[in-house]
């Protein structure tokens, strides 16, 4: 019998995040080695763990996964979040490879210098709202359906999810135009694994502070 999932990152979320969030969402119990300092990655680079010396790194069913799209890719088919065919296999990569783009400059922000955050966070916000959210929107509104594809949860509305609700941490308000994706939240926030995870003391990080921040300067290295 398998053991469970075990990531290795540091405590915080950055491309790590989206991992947690599948996982969770499939109901796959998993372990955390974190990341706590230099030495610590120096040594999963030594030991050969890290392919491309780079973590995100997910020990599952006997491999050691790198690259954060394979990892969450492998995760999608085996649980079942990836589609029935290779239509939908597109459809899912296509929606998820736009939250991503969109996550990664939310990932950013915390380490942008501090006279430059007020202006990213305006082109973050920008950027959601006129030209990644007004997709998703009108997906929903064309198919009449309750989740982005095929009917049926999948990863592109775990990943869809996640970059809401962290977009909503720099504007509360900023589904106010988007019914259909505030009726998705709700939807998707209430399927009972991703409500557990939502939950206080559930795997889900935080959003960095500045301790965290400047700690994983000294060392940091995504994928």
């Amino acid at each position: 019998m398998a053991g469970k999932p075990k990531l290795h990152y540091f405590k915080t979320r950055g491309r790590m995040e989206t991992i947690r969030w599948l996982l969770a969402a499939a109901g796959v119990e998993f372990e955390e080695q974190y990341i706590q300092s230099k030495a610590d990655l120096e040594k999963l680079k030594k030991d050969g763990f890290l392919l491309f010396q780079q973590v995100p790194m997910v020990e599952i069913d006997g491999m050691k996964l790198v690259q954060t799209r394979a990892i969450l890719n492998y995760i999608a088919e085996k649980y079942n979040l990836g589609g029935k065919d290779i239509k939908q296999r597109a459809l899912i990569d296509m929606y998820c490879e736009g939250t991503m783009d969109l996550n990664e400059m939310i990932i950013h922000l915390p380490f942008k210098p501090a006279d430059q955050k007020e202006k990213e966070t305006a082109a973050i916000i920008e950027k959601a709202t006129e030209r990644y959210f007004p997709v998703y929107e009108k997906v929903l509104k064309d198919h009449g359906q309750d989740f982005l594809v095929g009917n049926q949860l999948s990863r592109a509305d775990i990943q869809l999810l996640e970059a809401i609700l962290a977009t909503e941490e720099l504007k509360a308000d900023v589904l106010s135009k988007f019914p259909l994706l505030k009726a998705l939240k709700t939807r998707i926030s209430n399927i009972p694994n991703i409500k557990t995870f939502l939950q206080p003391g559930s795997p889900r990080k935080s959003p960095p502070d500045e301790k965290m921040i400047a700690e994983a300067m000294k060392y940091l290295c995504f994928t």
